[in-house]
């Protein structure tokens, strides 16, 4: 088979991701999957204003019919709901569905070879074994998810991983009733619920507990459940792990990782598609220069800010008392959640939400 420069092991938004960017390199890039598009998966399908700047980058923009705007944030839980609107530009409800076919088209004029329901064996000094071949490739990528075997193969297993938990997904045809993305907390648990069309809301369930689905969990959040109660529920469950994981490294040689394959922060933070596109456009950079050293660095530091807001939400997450204090200071102070909004999407830096964050602890011990 024809060599290339990259071959891209994984088709999800990640590989994909990548593949463009490369390809608007001027590289020569293959892309191989086992499964066949459009690929699915458990998710919260809100893109927010940074992940949709980092997808206008590499070329995609999502048009009005495809997807559905929202404009801020609501936390629900202990009694209060307190919600802050972005402080530039708007999100998107988007159904994965959409959103794969749409980077799939993006990939294929951009000039991507890919490779549709053909499994990876392995990676050797010469490039990437299929089967009964071996593609010659200068690089390689890893972009095959939580559970990658590229990471395996390349020895970069190695990582600090934080107790898993679990997300359900599924859609019910009912009006969105909110102008932003809700976060309803729970004893033990969350529940997103995502606008992805007039008639249509992704409803995500995550929690520490394997065996919770929905229909036990929506009975913490009455107001909840007589939204969604009744609805029709237009998908099947689907399911899938989320887990705060750093790796010491995400290249060797020839070979470095993207998106969950190169680790991952918890599924809580809605941050996991802007941090793929955002490593896509790093590594890209670091495969033009012809050296992926730029490229750890990169990741790194497009790490920090994810895993720092995943630390604080799942410390409200493990602790009852502390969720309760903080969401009734943030219901009392609304601006303190508008500050940290801000640094959720890239607005504003830790340095400068520090101040915010003294207010708030303020107003807990005081509470």
């Amino acid at each position: 088979m024809q060599a290339t420069d990259i071959f891209v092991i994984g088709g999800g938004p990640a590989g994909l991701a990548t593949a463009i960017a490369a390809r608007r390199k001027g590289l020569q890039v293959t892309l191989a999957d086992g499964a066949r598009p459009p690929i699915d998966k458990a998710c919260g399908e809100g893109l927010m204003p940074d992940g949709l700047a980092a997808l206008r980058s590499l070329g995609i923009t999502i048009e009005a019919g495809e997807a559905h705007a929202f404009h801020g944030i609501r936390f629900v839980g202990a009694g209060v709901s307190v919600e802050a609107g972005f402080p530039e530009g708007y999100a998107l409800g988007v159904r994965r569905t959409v959103l794969h076919p749409k980077m799939i088209r993006a990939a294929s004029a951009a000039g991507v070879r890919m490779l549709w329901g053909t499994t990876v064996t392995g990676i050797c000094a010469e490039g990437v074994k299929l089967e009964g071949q071996t593609v010659p490739a200068r690089w390689i990528v890893g972009a095959d998810g939580f559970h990658s075997r590229v990471r395996r193969w390349a020895g970069l297993s190695a990582c600090r991983l934080k107790p898993q938990r679990f997300g359900f997904r599924i859609h019910c045809r009912v009006a969105p009733w909110s102008d932003s993305m809700e976060l309803h907390w729970g004893a033990g648990c969350q529940i997103y619920v995502t606008p992805v069309s007039p008639e249509e809301v992704c409803v995500a369930l995550i929690s520490r507990d394997s065996h919770l689905r929905l229909d036990k969990a929506l009975e913490q959040f009455p107001e909840l459940r007589a939204r969604l109660g009744g609805a029709c529920r237009t998908t099947s469950e689907r399911g899938a792990v989320t887990a705060n994981c750093r790796l010491r490294r995400v290249w060797r040689d020839r070979v470095a990782l993207v998106g969950d394959a190169s680790g991952s922060v918890d599924a809580i933070t809605g941050e996991g598609l802007c941090q793929s596109f955002r490593q896509a456009i790093a590594l890209a950079d670091s495969l033009a220069m012809g050296t992926l050293a730029h490229y750890q660095a990169v990741h790194r530091s497009l790490a920090k800010r994810p895993t720092l807001m995943a630390n604080c939400m799942l410390a409200l997450d493990q602790r009852t008392g502390l969720r309760r204090r903080a969401l009734q200071a943030l219901a009392a102070q609304p601006g303190i959640f508008r500050n940290m909004l801000s640094m959720h999407v890239g607005v504003l830096s830790p340095v400068e939400l520090a101040a915010s964050g003294c207010a708030l602890a303020w107003r807990m011990l005081i509470g």
